[in-house]
């Protein structure tokens, strides 16, 4: 018996793929796997009625709370970001095709299919995690190796009754997270089109926001968020919490132009309001914690944290790396930060460390402590260098 896993979504691509599996691939046994990562619950249970409608056998991973811990909490400490925009998608992909190795490994397959097009970034993470995790995989890209187009895929969906809930005038192509959501496809491939609110789940437009700006505590242990004004939450429980209160407030949409790992520039739309909160505040609180030096050198290592993260390289010796210096820095980044959130807006409006590098008897300008006559002489040869360029060009010219 010919077996293959198919990482499923539920939606128009792996859809597409069961059929493709059996009637261009050869195979008689499609295993499809589906992973919470914190999608709707109507979602998975969707994926699930259709997969088994479509004659496959079906596992659905509980993977939420691994997700947040391990995944979502490792973004915060590396502030993770990908040209402006917090990294959701990207980060949930390895864990997705991991638990799809345990799955195959649960019932003996070494094939592997899923549902990424040539043009995207979701090929390279999926793919690049299955063999990291089983070298002698074989995986299977239907869309991308067969060139399909979206048209094609619904027209071949209809015509082999297979269950779609987008339309050729309609076809957004959702993709959604615990730490984000992000939404592209049809008239949102413009970049001169504004996105319609129908597009929106997560966050309440800015106007219509509520009228009163929501004071918010958040406090960090060791460079991760543990309450929210005051209140313990477990990682998963914290994120979504976030989600509800800073969406509620019109924060966390993200228009912007992105560039794709082969080159392609996309338009994409993202929300992520308790990524965008947490993220600004844990920013802020290393701003109190870290030294100056440590801020650079920080900054210079979560590009290249964010960098692996977003081309799906996850389980790369150099991220391991890079994380033992983060971890290193965030053993103080314990502390609380205060949040004003208000109509789209986000601002830290205070923070407090046991870790804080702030004195105020020192930076005050009403006090004495700092001995100002003692910066003259570091004054008088700041730019020494510099200073005698400028001497020396004077004299040759």
């Amino acid at each position: 018996m010919k077996k293959v896993v198919l990482v499923y979504s539920g939606g128009l691509d792996t859809s597409v793929c069961i059929p493709l599996m059996r009637e261009e691939y050869g195979y008689d046994h499609v295993v499809t796997v589906t992973i919470d990562v914190g999608q709707p619950e109507e979602d998975i249970c969707e994926a699930e009625q259709k997969a088994r409608a479509l004659g496959t056998e079906h596992y659905t991973v509980p993977a939420k709370e691994e997700f947040a811990r391990e995944y979502c909490f490792a973004a915060v400490r590396a502030n993770g970001d990908y040209e402006g925009y917090p990294l959701s998608t990207a980060i949930a992909r390895p864990l997705i095709a991991a638990k799809a190795v345990e799955v195959a490994k649960q019932v003996g397959a070494t094939a592997f299919a899923h549902g990424c097009t040539g043009k995207g970034n979701d090929q390279f993470r999926i793919e690049f995690t299955i063999r990291a995790l089983m070298p002698d995989a074989t995986i299977h890209a239907p869309i991308r190796e067969r060139n399909l187009t979206r048209s094609w895929e619904f027209e071949y969906a209809r015509s082999r009754g297979v269950p779609i809930s987008q339309s050729v005038d309609k076809i957004w192509s959702i993709d959604e997270n615990l730490w984000g959501r992000s939404v592209e496809g049809g008239r949102l491939e413009e970049p001169d089109y504004a996105p319609p609110e129908e597009i929106y789940r997560w966050t309440r437009n800015p106007l219509d926001a509520p009228d009163v700006p929501r004071e918010l505590k958040l406090e960090f242990e060791e460079g991760v968020p543990v309450r929210v004004d005051g209140e313990p939450l477990s990682p998963a429980e914290l994120i979504a919490k976030l989600n509800r209160v800073a969406g509620e407030n019109g924060v966390g949409r993200i228009d912007m132009m992105e560039d794709r790992m082969l080159g392609l520039k996309v338009r994409e739309n993202y929300e992520c309001p308790a990524a965008v909160t947490i993220l600004t505040a844990h920013r802020a609180l290393e701003a109190l914690v870290l030294t100056r030096e440590e801020l650079r050198f920080k900054a210079i290592v979560d590009a290249e944290w964010a960098q692996l993260a977003y081309h799906g390289l996850w389980f790369h010796p150099l991220k391991e790396d890079l994380e033992a210096f983060i971890a290193q820095t965030q053993r103080r980044v314990t502390g609380a930060v205060w949040l004003r959130l208000y109509k789209g807006c986000l601002q830290v409006v205070g923070r407090s460390s046991p870790w804080a590098l702030y004195s105020e008897e020192l930076a005050s300008f009403d006090t004495t402590a700092f001995d100002q006559r003692e910066s003259t002489g570091m004054v008088k040869i700041f730019g020494l260098q510099a200073q005698m360029y400028h001497a020396l060009r004077s004299r040759m010219e």
